[in-house]
């Protein structure tokens, strides 16, 4: 494989990084290495992993055909005695993207299957084959002697042989001929082909009654008898008979597999306007962006603490539903995005709790358009699953919102796949998620095995009711906004460095594979991304307004969003009482006490009521404001453990005299100061439950303006979507990489001189006294040849490298590095040894 990877160009070993990213981790020193590491067992499950159904189907008939067997072996596998005509179209393309991938090699004539892939897929008595087919005559026969394999010879009319192994393969010729097995089978008695087509598709073990014994055609009484005397069943235990890969194709027509799917699953496009579409989406789009920017709010002077298992508790869970108006499923959605979008996180106190992130700030400054690529980008490569919240993990405990083990990596693959075939649709087209499943299996299978393939369908569920929330799509469509985010960026194939037969083939899969990878992209790809996004968006989203509506029954009206400054103002000084298209404000006692705490006047209040409201200020509205003005501060709250003080002894008379205040434990200090045993914080809030507007004191008597922004936690990075393998990397770093490897294996097979033989222990390396090597540097200097070295580095590791001598002065050699592609300085007691070159690699 490795002499296979050395004839393809610079091209193909680019592709084969991008589809298999596991094989950079780190880079490979030469190309045995990484042939090496790409059959090895972890990297090619997880490269089967990712094949479609039909390539997956390729490399089943690959590991039951003969290994190095001819391409007409493997077309007539996958295509049967019919040569089905799509399939056999299909085949090529298929063949040539397992090759890509490092997990077939060889040329038409013969084609191998990587041995790692073939223990994967090939048949055995524990693991059955994919395709329904049971082991070979030659295996099946293995432990049988050789008289009995004489015998059954004789049975089913073969001459006698000599050896073992020419019977078994007379015996697999037989049930290879189409016309010898068809006048084999006619003359078995009734029952027997019935016997044979319950096998036939697998599984192809079947039990019998009486233990097995062996038989001769004359004895014969039953069909599995008479099948057993011509080896068509082979014993495989005391109880057991086997139908060999060779009878089964047969009577499978030559088939490998019972239905084979060259093309994938047909989605059905849903006819939509695209002009609702979009608007649909917007209106979700927009909707999203405030219900964080909500959300936000809710928690700004402190969110609920962080249970002790992590996450939020079901009680502060219900009161985020309460606040957002939406159910406890829909609230976990949302906390996860803000979260997922680094907008909310723990504090990291000592008594830990959830607030919003300084990032939340910048992010409420941005348009409205950008806010929501921002949300949509953290959404599509989140790992975190918020379906998952209110079930059970494997020990019975239930996960929590913002909890641990929310994080599943199918997620985002699954997220990004629906979008794009909802892509590949005509615009406004949605599609039936039934069918959308369909082509998920097709293209990974295996991603649904080991039980996945249930969360897979959750995972799908979720992303079409998340999309639509979110406003990537309006009635299951994609919108015009959300394509921009979506659409992957053009890939122009790169100028070939090789005149390697098989790149042109390599380069036409080079889209699937990209496509199959979710192939990596610049911050500078992804940024243009958003913005296109952004600017489609921004047309469809209303126009912040400026103004509300005020009405006499103390209630505001926004007939739209509003200003930045404008909604943070109103949010304070009144309370939501509904939303929708337009939003419905009540201003209430505490409404406008809350406003007086943050700093503001009454007079203020006044003009900013007048400046923005496009009716008049009604006189109840008036009334309200000066009244709670009037009454605000009248009491003052300080730290004793706590006290009151105020001008109006009366007042505090009142107060010690209430009933409702008792647990307060007021005593009076002074006609005008009341101590109290509660803490300020709970005096102040149970005072104002009993209807006062006491006002908080600072140590120097002035009042305390409390601002509703005024936690946040320490600076947060947005959490980290946990993946099931390394990322895939950019041209950059695959250009870098396939440089290296090219420059390491120039190293490790160029043909050189050895001119004292490496003793066992240098592992190869080329071994010189220390004079010769200062000669022979010294001469490579001025004829300018290269040389093989042994070189051992600071940390004690060895390496061989080929390097050309430029200059040899105290005690370094300055050369030009073919493995690395670069000019270095060696240390001349650290090289080992120096040879001659045969051939100049220069």
């Amino acid at each position: 494989m490795a002499e296979d990877l050395r004839a393809r160009g610079d091209e193909a070993l680019a592709t084969l990084l991008r589809a298999r990213p596991d094989l950079l981790s780190p880079v490979p020193n030469d190309l045995t290495q990484l042939a090496t590491r790409a059959a090895t067992r972890a990297s090619v499950v997880r490269a089967l992993e990712r094949l479609d159904r039909f390539t997956l189907q390729t490399a089943e008939a690959l590991a039951v055909m003969p290994d190095g067997g001819a391409y007409s072996v493997l077309r007539a596998l996958m295509t049967g005695d019919a040569a089905d005509k799509a399939t056999a179209a299909a085949l090529p393309h298929a063949v040539e993207s397992l090759r890509a991938q490092g997990l077939v090699w060889g040329g038409e004539d013969r084609l191998r299957l990587v041995r790692t892939a073939r223990d994967l897929l090939a048949p055995s008595a524990s693991v059955p084959s994919p395709t329904g087919l049971g082991p070979s005559v030659a295996e099946a026969t293995s432990g049988m002697s050789p008289a009995r394999l004489q015998e059954i010879l004789a049975d089913a009319g073969l001459p006698a042989t000599h050896d073992p192994m020419s019977a078994v393969a007379a015996l697999a010729d037989l049930f290879s001929d189409r016309k010898r097995m068809k006048k084999l089978l006619a003359t078995a008695p009734d029952g027997a082909t019935g016997a044979l087509g319950k096998l036939a598709w697998g599984p192809p073990y079947g039990e019998v009654g009486d233990a097995i014994a062996p038989v001769r055609a004359a004895t014969a009484t039953t069909p599995v008898q008479w099948l057993l005397a011509r080896g068509l069943l082979l014993p495989a235990g005391q109880h057991n008979v086997v139908l060999p890969r060779e009878a089964a194709l047969h009577l499978r027509a030559g088939r490998a597999h019972r239905t084979v799917e060259p093309a994938p699953p047909a989605v059905t496009p849903v006819e939509h306007s695209p002009q609702a579409v979009d608007g649909t989406a917007a209106g979700q789009a927009f909707n999203a962006v405030r219900t964080v920017e909500e959300l936000l709010k809710a928690w700004e002077t402190g969110g609920p603490p962080v249970m002790r298992a992590g996450g939020v508790s079901v009680r502060d869970l219900k009161r985020v539903a309460t606040t957002l108006d939406v159910s406890e499923t829909m609230a976990a959605f949302w906390l996860e995005l803000a979260y997922a979008a680094g907008l909310l996180a723990s504090d990291g106190e000592l008594d830990e709790a959830y607030a919003p992130t300084p990032a939340s700030d910048d992010w409420l400054r941005l348009p409205a358009q950008e806010r929501w690529t921002a949300l949509a980008a953290a959404w599509l490569s989140a790992t975190r699953t918020a379906g998952l919240v209110g079930s059970r993990d494997s020990k019975g405990r239930a996960l929590s919102a913002l909890g641990p083990e929310l994080d599943r990596s199918l997620a985002p693959e699954v997220r990004r796949r629906v979008l794009e075939l909802l892509t590949a649709l005509p615009e406004g087209a949605s599609a039936a998620p039934a069918e959308l499943l369909d082509r998920l299996r097709w293209d990974r299978p295996l991603r649904g095995g080991s039980g996945t393939d249930a969360l897979r369908a959750e995972l799908l569920r979720w992303t079409v009711s998340e999309a639509e929330l979110l406003g990537l799509t309006g009635r299951g469509a994609l919108a015009g906004h959300a394509r921009a985010l979506v659409e992957p960026a053009p890939t122009v194939p790169r100028r070939r460095t090789s005149a390697n037969a098989n790149v042109n083939a390599i380069v036409n899969v080079n889209a699937a594979l990209n496509a199959a990878t979710n192939a990596a992209t610049t911050p500078a790809e992804t940024a243009a991304a958003a913005a296109a996004a952004a600017s489609r968006l921004a047309p469809l989203l209303p126009e912040p307004l400026n103004h509300v509506l005020l009405q006499a029954d103390l209630t505001a009206v926004a007939p739209g969003p509003l200003e930045a400054p404008l909604a943070e103002m109103i949010g304070v000084l009144a309370d939501i009482e509904s939303k929708g298209g337009a939003t419905v404000y009540r201003f209430t006692p505490e409404s406008v006490r809350r406003a007086l705490d943050a700093g503001r006047t009454a007079a203020d209040l006044h003009a900013f009521l007048a400046e923005h409201s496009r009716t008049s200020v009604p006189q109840p509205l008036s009334y309200l404001i000066d009244d709670v003005a009037r009454r605000h501060g009248r009491l003052r709250v300080g730290a004793a453990s706590a006290y009151l003080r105020c001008d109006d002894d009366a007042l505090l008379s009142e107060l010690l005299a209430d009933r409702r205040a008792s647990g307060l434990g007021l005593r009076r200090l002074a006609p005008t100061v009341l101590a109290a045993q509660s803490a300020p914080e709970t005096l102040l809030e149970r005072l104002r439950a009993m209807g006062f507007a006491p006002a908080a004191e600072s140590a120097e008597g002035d009042v305390v303006i409390t601002r509703a922004d005024a936690v946040r936690t320490p600076r947060r990075a947005a959490p980290t979507p946990v993946t099931d393998g390394p990322p895939v990397p950019d041209g950059t770093l695959l250009g870098a990489a396939v440089k290296a490897i090219r420059a390491g294996d120039r190293a490790s097979t160029a043909v050189h001189r050895e001119s004292v033989p490496a003793p066992a222990a240098s592992g190869g390396l080329p071994r010189t006294a220390a004079a010769e090597t200062l000669a022979t540097m010294q001469a490579a200097v001025l004829t300018g040849d290269s040389l093989w070295i042994g070189y051992v580095n600071a940390d004690g590791a060895a390496s061989q490298r080929v390097i050309g001598p430029v200059r040899v002065e105290g005690g370094f050699v300055t050369a030009y590095d073919h493995t690395a592609d670069e000019v270095r300085t060696f240390a001349l007691h650290r090289i080992t040894g120096v040879s001659e070159l045969a051939d100049d690699p220069a």
